[in-house]
């Protein structure tokens, strides 16, 4: 298997900014009500099936967790799904707040 791309949040603000990558929260839910990046979509164990149904797979997917741990695992299952251009954020959630402190959305 090809290592995860690892993506800065700058660049993923830049894709943020134009929408033209599916942005893809994994932390629990309170923590996305609490904040996430806007236009982001949360994902639980009940919704992966119907995400990868419903998501373009050549659009570029864009995993973000708490601190970049576990979006690595969740980027290389949506690729061996069919997804083209997975990557994992790095820094997380967190490194996005340290980087962008007023651009997040509560639910």
């Amino acid at each position: 298997m090809a290592p995860i791309k690892q993506i800065d949040v700058h660049k993923v603000k830049g894709f943020e900014d134009n929408g033209s990558a599916t942005i893809l929260d994994i932390r629990d839910p309170s923590s996305f009500k609490a904040g996430h990046i806007p236009n982001a979509i949360h994902l639980s164990d009940g919704t992966v099936e119907q995400f990868i149904i419903d998501t373009d797979k050549k659009k570029p997917l864009i995993v973000y967790c708490y601190h970049g741990i576990s979006s690595q695992g969740a980027a290389a299952y949506f690729s061996e799904q069919g997804f083209k251009e997975v990557s994992s954020m790095i820094g997380g959630f967190e490194g996005w707040l340290s980087a962008f402190p007023n651009s997040t959305e509560k639910a």
